[in-house]
């Protein structure tokens, strides 16, 4: 548990090292030091190996997949192929993009009760905006009401629900 917690974090902070780039967000100085503080000793080495093709980020990307991957390597011990645990690690890094996306939209909806001028609300926005703008142009809002993050977190929702009846989790 303490090593899948950990793995969480770190994995977590890799992808979203990897979405602020894909989608060319700045953050503010304080989250771009914890991210990159935390980040920094796995990316830097990895982008010797892999580096950034097409403006990505891969080294980040490929970061949070070996952490995942240490991580359910534990699923070795008891027997499990190599095949597998690799295929396990591969679902379990969708597993955590689509969770860290709900992340992402609570702290949105967070923002926009509480305090809709916070220093963070602007960052939060510009990463949710690739998921919510396409929703957006199709949803009009219901009585003032922007109904798009509901509809977003149901269908990131029904993708977890459809990844696990594949993959059988």
């Amino acid at each position: 548990m303490i090593v899948d917690t950990a793995a969480g974090v770190l994995g977590g902070v890799l992808l979203l090292r990897f979405w602020m780039q894909l989608i060319r967000v700045r953050p503010p100085s304080s989250v771009a030091q914890f991210t990159f503080t935390l980040s920094d000793w796995l990316v830097r080495p990895l982008r010797r190996i892999v580096p950034g093709m097409g403006g990505y980020d891969w080294a980040s990307l490929l970061g949070a997949f070996l952490v995942v991957l240490a991580a359910t390597s534990i699923l070795l011990l008891v027997g499990t192929s190599g095949q597998a645990v690799v295929l396990i690690a591969l679902v379990r890094l969708l597993d955590w993009i689509l969770y860290g996306f709900m992340g992402l939209l609570i702290i949105e909806v967070i923002f926009s009760w509480v305090n809709p001028h916070a220093p963070l609300a602007p960052f939060v926005r510009a990463l949710n905006d690739p998921l919510l703008r396409p929703l957006r142009r199709v949803i009009p809002p219901v009585g003032g009401l922007d109904m798009s993050v509901l509809v977003a977190f149901i269908l990131i929702q029904i993708a977890q629900f459809l990844l696990r009846q594949v993959f059988y989790i």
